[in-house]
């Protein structure tokens, strides 16, 4: 039987396309020990207002030139008051804000100091709301050996996997020759947006979060008619479902 690897790196309140994947994995590997991308998912992410535009939640950060991302500081801790208040303002009417609201205000009452714990916690949230089973670890722990591909072989060796699962941007720099060589298959994995909420006009690429407010329990079966996997194949270059 096939083992699969989705290794990531830990966004801010990803977006359903990020948990889609996850969906019938055991194990999700952060990718804390690369760099960090300014302006990048790593730190902010979008959320519903009350008028349903996109609000961004960005969590300020101390900058360094070249930092790895399980070094980056939290700037202002003050961060997580606004950040609730515009949670709460954004949601208090959803039909399954109640459901969240106690571990979420749990969540914001803590005092962050670093990015990744932060990232973690909220992956954490969001994996037991929709139920899904998964292990969380981190590369900062034991980072792979090599880069790009040569890391991601490595990383699959470690975790038995035989299927490295990417999305749809990936496929244009990953090594196949050497994941063949490896004995390692590519599947790229996407995600298609479906309606979701009463009023079926929920915006595209808003965080998980906003679709949890809106169907609550039914949020796995959104995310599971959305989420789209096939292998691929680079000497056609092709994907095949």
């Amino acid at each position: 039987m096939s083992r699969v690897l989705v290794a990531h790196q830990p966004a801010y309140w990803p977006w359903c396309g990020y948990f889609s994947r996850l969906l019938d994995i055991e194990e999700l590997v952060l990718l804390d020990h690369v760099q960090f991308a300014e302006r990048g998912w790593q730190h902010r992410n979008s959320v519903a207002g009350r008028d349903g535009r996109p609000v961004r939640l960005i969590v300020p950060v101390r900058r360094a030139f070249g930092q790895r991302l399980v070094d980056v500081q939290i700037a202002e801790p003050d961060f997580a008051r606004r950040h609730w208040r515009t949670l709460t303002d954004s949601y208090r009417r959803a039909p399954h804000f109640a459901r969240h609201a106690d571990q979420l205000e749990e969540l914001y009452a803590r005092r962050w100091t670093h990015l990744v714990d932060l990232n973690e916690a909220v992956t954490r949230v969001i994996l037991a709301a929709l139920g899904l089973d998964v292990t969380v670890t981190r590369t900062s722990t034991a980072p792979p050996a090599g880069t790009k591909t040569a890391a991601l072989v490595d990383l699959c060796r470690r975790h038995g996997a035989d299927v490295l699962r990417v999305g749809t941007g990936a496929t244009a720099y990953l090594d196949t020759e050497l994941l063949s060589a490896a004995g390692i298959r590519v599947d790229v994995a996407a995600y298609a947006h479906t309606p979701y909420g009463t009023a079926r006009n929920r915006p595209a690429g808003l965080s998980v979060l906003d679709l949890l407010m809106h169907e609550g329990p039914r949020a796995y079966t959104v995310l599971a008619v959305g989420a789209r996997t096939a292998s691929f194949h680079p000497e056609r270059h092709e994907v095949n479902a």
